[in-house]
């Protein structure tokens, strides 16, 4: 049995599971090449960032800008643009980028959610066409067409039911992936955004030391 045939056994169901599985093929294409184009390079901009931020904090967000086409970089940027703001701004400011990028990275997310939950009621439903199906051929006076009718609407029952099932695990398999990737993504956010945090307020203090040393304010944004 080719592919073909198979799928016009399947019945009517097998077209809306169709659509399903390209529509969840696609978004698992582009949700694979986005996680593969970050983490082969936020570790690298991460080590950068933060030994750069030890020596020259304009070259740390000099660094940060260069990286905006990533999310790890835009988190950066996001509070070393402020300049030198206060200590708490400063951690308002990477608490809210890395809120924004990680509600940017479930882009998909709701796809995949969709699928796993619509292909196998579909394939259920496929199911009960194909048993109606098999119950009118069987009920039919010729038992010829009986047995023939009965055979393929159990024959749709099971493909359709089978296929919905496919759809949904193979889907439900690249959502729980993502799912990782992205729980493991906050805890990068989180652990960066932390020294990151730790090593402005050191320099704060630094600061804040030398202008009462000079009798000067302690630097502020307007």
């Amino acid at each position: 049995m080719n592919i073909i045939e198979f799928f016009r056994k399947g019945g009517p169901m097998m077209w809306p599971l169709l659509g399903l599985s390209i529509l969840s093929v696609g978004t698992i294409m582009e949700r694979l090449w986005f996680w593969a184009n970050l983490l082969t390079k936020e570790k690298e901009i991460v080590n950068r960032v933060l030994e750069a931020v030890r020596r020259d904090w304009d070259e740390a967000a000099e660094i940060a800008k260069r990286a905006k086409q990533q999310p790890i970089g835009r988190f950066f940027h996001t509070a070393l643009r402020l300049g030198e703001p206060d200590p708490e701004l400063f951690k308002l400011a990477l608490e809210t980028a890395a809120d924004e990028e990680l509600t940017d990275m479930r882009r998909g997310e709701k796809i995949l959610e969709a699928v796993v939950a619509l292909s196998p009621l579909l394939g259920l439903l496929g199911t009960v066409v194909g048993l109606m199906a098999a119950l009118g051929a069987f009920s039919s006076g010729d038992v010829s067409r009986s047995s023939t009718g009965v055979a393929l609407g159990i024959a749709e029952a099971l493909i359709a039911t089978a296929t919905g099932l496919v759809v949904a695990i193979f889907s439900l398999g690249f959502y729980r992936l993502f799912q990782g990737f992205l729980f493991n993504q906050a805890k990068i956010f989180r652990k960066s955004g932390n020294e990151l945090e730790l090593l402005y307020r050191q320099h704060w203090a630094e600061m804040h030391n030398q202008s009462i040393a000079n009798g000067n304010p302690v630097p502020r944004l307007p």
